[in-house]
């Protein structure tokens, strides 16, 4: 499988350069997919560096580096820490997170991600879980689906979309994207067909995978692990997760103001280095249309 078809990386040079590549340091590549930032990583590390990836969809396993220096781990990033325990790594020197589905999930009509195909309802990033997408179109409650719609996919008519679902689903379950679309149809709004249902996917995609709970799970593992002056570089292209990540750099938590100590000063666990989100250049913007939701933030820990 060639890797220039599986995924095309957004802003791979304003990663690499926010990493701040040390030759002989430990740097983790939590999102492998087609592996094109590892690769990139690979090529700033010197014979003593070491990267270790990670990714949960064993398609992503096809896509492995033969380096003695490269090691790829079939595992969800929010076991980040005892992954790298089991592999001897207590401390690495950086972090990279690019959160978005690649090329290659929303291009495989069997995995159910993609609007464009007609599939089994499923979305799940890993294959051996209980929940997928027609699971949640079956079974949750109206209020759940409004909420997962409205919050996850900033559906504007969330609510009358889950009233919708729920009714239509009393006489038969609803199986393929097809299906789907079929239900919802009177609420897509005229020549915004794509941006609708794009929205919906989203928000049950994100609730398949659960990941804005993997997120934070990550993101608190991440400074315990960082050495002093490690970076942590995380790509988001939902305004939710963005948001998390801002928070999480900024004070070190979700939610609230930043701790403080007896003394009054705050506890921060790192310094901003992007004090605004890096958005992509304009080039990048006309050629690949996935990055002009991405936001690039970049910490260091202290």
């Amino acid at each position: 499988m060639s890797n220039v078809v599986y995924h095309v990386p957004v802003m791979l040079q304003e990663c690499i350069e926010a990493l701040a590549i040390k030759p002989d340091g430990v740097y983790v590549d939590v999102t492998f997919g087609g592996g094109g930032h590892s690769r990139e990583i690979l090529k700033h590390l010197g014979p003593k560096g070491r990267l270790i990836a990670f990714d949960q969809d064993p398609d992503a396993l096809n896509n492995t580096i033969e380096d003695e220096r490269f090691e790829l781990v079939h595992q969800n990033f929010r076991f980040l820490k005892n992954s790298l325990r089991l592999l001897g790594v207590r401390e690495v020197d950086g972090i990279l997170a690019d959160l978005g589905v690649s090329s290659h999930q929303f291009d495989d009509a069997d995995r159910g991600f993609s609007i464009r195909f007609d599939a089994d309802l499923d979305m799940r990033m890993d294959q051996v879980s209980d929940l997928d997408a027609r699971r949640v179109l079956n079974t949750y409650s109206e209020e759940e689906l409004h909420r997962i719609f409205g919050m996850y996919g900033e559906v504007q008519n969330a609510k009358s979309l889950a009233k919708t679902i729920v009714t239509a689903r009393l006489t038969k379950e609803i199986r393929t994207v097809e299906e789907l679309k079929e239900v919802i149809r009177k609420h897509v709004p005229r020549g915004k067909e794509h941006k609708y249902h794009a929205q919906v996917f989203q928000a049950l995609r994100i609730e398949v995978n659960k990941e804005l709970e993997v997120l934070q799970d990550f993101l608190m593992q991440t400074v315990p692990l960082l050495k002093d002056g490690g970076r942590l570089v995380v790509m988001s292209y939902h305004s939710l997760e963005d948001r998390l990540v801002k928070n999480f750099m900024l004070k070190g938590k979700f939610k609230g103001d930043v701790e403080k100590d007896f003394y009054g000063n705050e506890i921060k666990p790192f310094k901003v280095i992007s004090r605004k989100a890096i958005t992509a250049a304009a080039q990048e913007l006309e050629e690949n249309t996935r990055s002009r939701s991405a936001k690039l933030r970049v910490a260091e820990r202290i």
